[in-house]
């Protein structure tokens, strides 16, 4: 497959293929990867199966260019392709020279109580050249390991050999060695600390059915990895985000990417309105990488069905199917300011009329997420709480008060005259 995004690139830039197996690298030359009409050189990344051509001088502008990898190109094993791959892309009149940025980082920066077995993943805003990725550019500092990088969602994975040491501070940095596919590197090195665990957690279980209380896994989990990069975003979507009515948002609203900002005003956003520009790019490659952490959170206590009369602690929740509220679910950090609750849901999140997520003993707004496997729908005049994570569409509907975020990464988000009080970055 191409790397290659849909937009016109850069006349410097390079154009890359990923493979699906192995390659051999010496196969992977300017004979069997080429590009019409241009000169360059070939080069091939074998851990992250990443072809790679750079022209010898720069494209022609505005211009279109067929590429061709060639059954000339051979697996480890020396079998050819079965078919040439045929590929295109189209140059703009300038060179590449934006600097890429990070959007995310897992683990969350200053996070505690993380895992031993912790892998770093680092996504990037942009394609990177895999070749730069690689443990002397993106690392945890003193710790031997091996890098993988995905084209494909852009992240860098860092696997330490051994577990990390308990209770020890450690610090994340990617310097100037990672490159895009432009040849440039971030403005500056970038650098953020964690700690390891053990903490202590809350264990045992329970049923949580009629106004019992449910355990979670303990206060010990990480936070998801929103901040520091998803800054003062409260509201973003996919496609398009509209408003109905006089709704009050206290921060940033994105759109990426799609295009559409449709009411406001009426609608008034404390922060500012993103329509796919680099800052929404940046919200929403954030918004994916927090979705996917909080997905892939392993262990918790299975839920189901409605949430209503129940009294949750901090803790990972699943649920294989659709969650929903129609009255009151509280949730109790027991006195732990840093309590952390991710819900994991399968399909649809819904609320009622009038339902409300209550806070108590300390528990944040902040601390909370909802990782929504299609759509989230809040009912009318309901209070909720927490960062909601939503794969397909949010919808908000008349006077909900919502505390946190709503991040939708491939829908819309509706709203109608409602309030929204976001999270704030440390």
């Amino acid at each position: 497959m191409e790397l290659q995004p849909t937009a016109a690139i850069g006349i410097n830039r390079e154009v890359a293929v990923l493979f699906s197996k192995p390659m051999n690298p010496t196969s992977i030359n300017v004979h069997s990867f080429i590009v019409e009409g241009a000169t360059g050189t070939v080069a091939y990344d074998p851990i992250n199966r990443v072809g790679s051509f750079t022209p010898t001088g720069n494209y022609a502008a505005n211009a279109l260019y067929n590429g061709t990898i060639t059954t000339e190109a051979k697996d480890t094993t020396g079998n050819t392709l079965a078919a040439p791959f045929n590929f295109s892309f189209s140059t703009r009149a300038t060179l590449d020279t934006s600097l890429p940025t990070i959007a995310n980082v897992v683990p969350a920066a200053g996070g505690t109580c993380v895992p031993l077995n912790q892998q770093l993943v680092v996504t990037f805003v942009e394609q990177m050249d895999s070749s730069t990725i690689n443990p002397s550019t993106c690392l945890v500092v003193g710790v031997t390991g091996t890098e993988i990088y995905n084209p494909v969602t852009q992240n860098a994975k860092f696997i330490p050999t051994t577990n990390l040491a308990a209770n020890t501070q450690y610090t994340v940095s990617v310097n100037a060695g990672a490159h895009d596919l432009g040849g440039n590197s971030m403005a500056a090195p970038y650098s953020q600390t964690f700690t390891t665990g053990p903490c202590s957690s809350g264990g045992g279980g329970g049923s949580g059915s009629g106004g019992g209380t449910t355990t979670g896994g303990g206060s010990g989990i990480t936070t998801v990895a929103l901040c520091p990069f998803i800054g003062n975003l409260s509201v973003l979507a996919g496609s398009t985000v509209t408003n109905t009515g006089s709704s009050v948002i206290s921060g940033d609203v994105d759109v990426y990417p799609g295009t559409a900002l449709v009411g406001f005003p009426p609608g008034l956003a404390g922060g500012t309105l993103h329509s796919a520009d680099g800052t929404a790019a940046t919200g929403q490659a954030t918004a994916t990488a927090a979705y996917l952490d909080a997905a892939g959170r392993s262990g918790g206590t299975t839920v189901s069905g409605d949430l209503t009369g129940q009294t949750l602690t901090a803790g990972v929740y699943k649920s294989t199917s659709s969650l929903a509220l129609s009255g009151k679910l509280t949730l109790d950090a027991k006195g732990n300011s840093a309590a952390v609750f991710i819900f994991q849901i399968g399909s649809t999140l819904t609320t009622g009329s009038g339902s409300q997520v209550i806070l108590a003993n300390g528990a944040s707004a902040c601390n909370i997420f909802w990782q929504v496997g299609s759509s989230a729908t809040l009912g009318t005049y309901s209070t909720f709480n927490g960062n909601i994570l939503a794969l397909t569409s949010i919808t908000i509907t008349t006077g909900v008060n919502l505390q946190g975020r709503a991040l939708a990464e491939n829908g819309a988000v509706t709203l109608d005259t409602d309030v929204i009080t976001n999270c704030s970055c440390p």
